[in-house]
């Protein structure tokens, strides 16, 4: 067990795990990761469940000061992190120690990092989820967006610190760009629209505005033309449905979306392609591509073999076949170090 404390905020960093599921029928939004790959990868990469809770960095990456040695993983978008003041790897397991400060430079590609931490973020799950629901103040740590000061304790992981340290994913699922390709399913009222406004939305490119965030991506380009207006009985709404209002500029929802929504909806980015839209920033374009659901449920089954994989080669055990001990004395300070040969 152990515990790390906010420094510096950030612009928005919360709690978030893979969503509170069950509760669309209550009102309640699901939330979670915006990129729920990314989110997958960092709990594998330090030995959690897939589903634990660990901390979603937007853009303007927060200052934590690490209490005691844990051991963690950054994945998502590169928000170029140091530790104590140098660059550290993404997609990596490391140690950090007693007083070690882990802060973030600038971006570099996407928007969005992942911090999980080995044994997870204690909090207490709330209807199934410890993800941060921010516009109900429920969920993760006090319903809320870290603030400076903030202690947060993390659990006991399930396996020694150093059986966990540098574990790595050498090639990452997904390459972040400023112009993304999102690939949707049509409906389920694309019969709202008429043959020149699906054909605009399929043919246009679109801009991600300054209004995006955990709710929803407001996008400018070419208005997507209805044969009678935007507005229907509200229904419910799936991450990455994208709701074209009266006005024709399109919509994508995402993790805080609200449960239902009366607004025609042209169409659904697929699962696969989610994480692609959670690291848009303002000002980065967007094409639409349509694909029929065979061919979403193919890449689907692609990507979870892909993660399966990963998982295959981060777990693998590392076989120590001697372990040899040294002094060494650095500025009259001695150290005792441990050297472990393992077999490649």
């Amino acid at each position: 067990m152990g515990q790390i404390k906010i420094n510096k905020p950030g612009l928005l960093t919360t709690v978030q795990d893979l969503g509170r599921y069950g509760y669309q029928q209550f009102g309640v939004s699901v939330s979670g990761a915006m990129d729920h790959v990314s989110a997958r990868i960092a709990n594998i990469l330090v030995g959690n469940d897939e589903n634990e809770g660990l901390l979603e960095v937007t853009m303007l990456g927060p200052e934590i000061e690490f209490m005691d040695p844990i051991v963690i993983a950054i994945t998502g978008g590169d928000l170029l992190p140091l530790l104590n003041g140098q660059i550290i790897k993404m997609n990596k397991s490391i140690l950090v120690n007693n007083g070690d400060i882990l802060s973030f430079n600038g971006i570099k590609s996407g928007c969005r990092s992942y911090i999980a931490f080995a044994g997870g973020i204690e909090v207490s799950e709330l209807m199934g989820s410890k993800s941060t629901f921010t516009r109900g103040s429920i969920g993760g740590f006090q319903g809320r967006a870290l603030k400076q000061g903030d202690i947060l304790t993390i659990a006991e992981p399930s396996k020694p610190l150093n059986s966990l340290i540098g574990k790595e994913v050498k090639k990452s699922l997904y390459e972040y760009s400023s112009k993304i390709e999102l690939r949707v399913i049509m409906g389920p009222q694309d019969d709202a629209f008429t043959e020149k406004g699906i054909e605009t939305f399929f043919n246009s490119e679109y801009k991600v505005t300054n209004q995006c965030d955990r709710m929803g991506y407001r996008l400018e380009g070419e208005k997507v033309e209805h044969k009678d207006g935007g507005d229907i009985i509200s229904d419910g709404i799936a991450m990455g449905a994208v709701q074209v209002p009266s006005h024709g500029n399109p919509v994508i929802m995402m993790a805080d979306r609200q449960t239902t929504g009366g607004y025609t909806k042209i169409g659904n980015v697929i699962n696969v392609d989610l994480p692609k839209i959670a690291q848009a920033k303002p000002g980065d374009t967007i094409i639409f591509k349509k694909v029929e659901l065979e061919e979403a449920h193919r890449l689907l089954n692609e990507l979870e073999n892909n993660i399966d994989i990963i998982k295959e080669e981060v777990i693998k055990e590392i076989e120590v076949v001697r372990t040899l001990n040294y002094k060494l004395k650095v500025n009259g300070v001695e150290y005792n170090v441990q050297v472990e040969e393992i077999k490649s």
